[in-house]
């Protein structure tokens, strides 16, 4: 087996089981807050700001770690004995503080959440990118394994939830337990460009980003578009499973409707590189925003489960030109040393930022306005910020045959890629 091969099978194993962990923890946390702990929107708002808040101070961290110690398997190590920790954590930690004081649970659950799901996701997806652009292989065809793994959890996440959350959670355990032996087994090579590259990395090469023209012209897109949609997508469970009858039928659809979406997406990782090399990075990023806007618009109008069901899996087709289309911008755009630490900057801190602030705004709303007219009001905004991205983004030109067939090697790196 070849190291390429080897790297892209570990990797493709390990973000199964990671994001498998991740949707049997948090997939249904907004139910679990909502009906077991009985919180608010507002509280629950609070919560999901403090998640966030705690992200967003550990990301540009994460970003310059990942950065300085390029292919070793520090990042990985931290977010794997996190996840062994989670059905404990939820069970006797946080749950008694949420109800004994909604503020200091908030923040030491954000702590938790914000580092080994929130960031940490962005972390490990990071990490998948250096690695496959080091030995020729696509991010996505490894994330999509990420999807089918959280589309596993999904599928018996409701059920399970519905006998005990705490079963739950402790799979989660279960899940990062194993993500650890896994790395007691993986063996990676000492590659000495590579070191070398990562040892140039400095603080002051990562602090420079914030004086980049195009790094703000990003932001725009990021701090505007997505993040309106995160802050939908949030507390959206509640919003579904209130079109049932009973909250133990919503949670038990919600969880089927998930796995089904997800199972889609993962089909969408693995064309999405196809798409985004013909349109260009930009327009990947304007065609999955375009996409986000008509969701959070439609959702607004939707009656009944069924029609809200069918836009809910639109999100399997707007997160694969997502993802791709970001790791592309940043590899055209930006400097590829820095590669992670623009990512979890710009992207992951970027979305933890925005998310701190409209979290309490928008679990307000959905208290005082009601579900439907929050999303007419997101969704204006998110064509607004749309429209400002369209100005503000870089032209990325397409990677179209005659343009990768002047590169040497291109030829059967392409042909990896699509076979990766």
């Amino acid at each position: 087996m070849t190291p390429t091969q080897s790297h892209f099978r570990f990797l493709s194993v390990f973000v199964f089981v990671y994001f498998f962990a991740q949707a049997m923890s948090i997939s249904l946390l907004t139910l679990w807050l909502r009906n077991t702990l009985h919180l608010s929107g507002t509280e629950a708002g609070v919560v999901f700001s403090a998640n966030f808040i705690a992200a967003m101070c550990s990301q540009p961290i994460y970003g310059f770690i990942s950065d300085k110690v390029g292919m070793r398997k520090h990042i990985l190590w931290t977010v794997s004995a996190l996840c062994t920790l989670c059905g404990l954590f939820f069970m006797f930690v946080y749950a008694p503080l949420l109800k004994a004081n909604l503020l200091l649970g908030a923040a030491i659950g954000g702590i938790y959440l914000g580092v080994t799901f929130i960031a940490g996701s962005y972390a490990i997806e990071s990490y998948v990118d250096r690695i496959g652009r080091r030995y020729g292989f696509e991010y996505s065809r490894v994330r999509l394994c990420g999807s089918l793994g959280f589309a596993s959890a999904a599928m018996m996440s409701g059920h399970l939830f519905n006998i005990n959350p705490g079963i739950n959670f402790f799979i989660a355990s279960g899940a990062g337990l194993l993500m650890l032996l896994m790395l007691l087994a993986w063996r990676t090579e000492t590659d000495g460009a590579a070191v070398g590259a990562a040892k140039t990395v400095r603080l002051a090469d990562a602090l420079g980003l914030l004086r980049d023209p195009k790094f703000w012209r990003f932001m725009v897109f990021i701090l505007g578009v997505t993040n309106l949609y995160l802050v939908f997508d949030q507390q959206f469970p509640s919003y579904f499973a209130s079109l049932f009858p009973t909250p133990q039928m919503g949670a038990a659809m919600f969880g089927y409707l998930n796995s089904a979406q997800i199972f889609i997406e993962a089909g969408g990782l693995f064309l999405s590189p196809i798409l985004v090399k013909r349109i260009g990075a930009k327009n990947g990023l304007m065609l999955a925003g375009t996409i986000m806007m008509l969701r959070i618009g439609g959702s607004s109008f939707a009656v009944g489960p069924v029609s809200i069901s069918v836009l809910k899996m639109l999100h399997s087709v707007e997160l694969p030109i997502l993802v791709v289309s970001v790791f592309r911008y940043i590899a055209h755009h930006f400097d590829t040393r820095l590669a992670s630490t623009l990512y979890m900057v710009g992207v992951s801190f970027g979305h933890s930022l925005g998310l701190a602030i409209l979290s309490p705004m928008v679990g307000k709303s959905y208290d005082l306005i009601g579900f439907p007219s929050t999303y007419l009001v997101l969704a204006g905004l998110a064509l607004i910020f749309l429209l400002l991205s369209a100005l503000a983004l870089e032209p990325t030109p397409a990677e179209t045959p005659s343009r990768r067939a002047g590169k040497p090697g291109a030829e059967k790196s392409e042909a990896l890629q699509e076979i990766q």
